[in-house]
């Protein structure tokens, strides 16, 4: 669905990383997507979906996973082999299965 894709200047998006943009998603400028990621809209197993917003200057780390419904806010960092399956403040630093912000 490359219509309800919206990528804004600057967006830097590793080889073999998935985008399932069916039920929309936002890429702010700036924003750094490593390689082997998938990012979600829709789950065709269960029929959850929501738009994804990956907000400027936002980094996502290889093998990363964004679920449905979620804003990762402007600067955060999402490490390494994380599943992000709740919103992310600005300025965070998220990891893990599932993600949790780390102080």
């Amino acid at each position: 669905h490359p219509e309800r894709l919206e990528l804004h200047d600057y967006v830097d998006i590793a080889a073999f990383t998935v985008i399932n943009a069916h039920s929309g998603v936002l890429i702010e400028s700036g924003v750094q997507i490593g390689p082997h990621c998938d990012i979600h809209s829709r789950s065709t197993i269960d029929e959850w979906e929501g738009e994804i917003i990956i907000r400027e200057g936002a980094k996502i780390g290889s093998h990363s996973t964004i679920l449905p419904g979620v804003e990762i806010g402007r600067d955060s960092v999402i490490g390494s082999h994380s599943v992000v399956r709740d919103d992310i403040p600005a300025d965070s630093l998220a990891v893990g299965t599932p993600a949790e912000i780390k102080e």
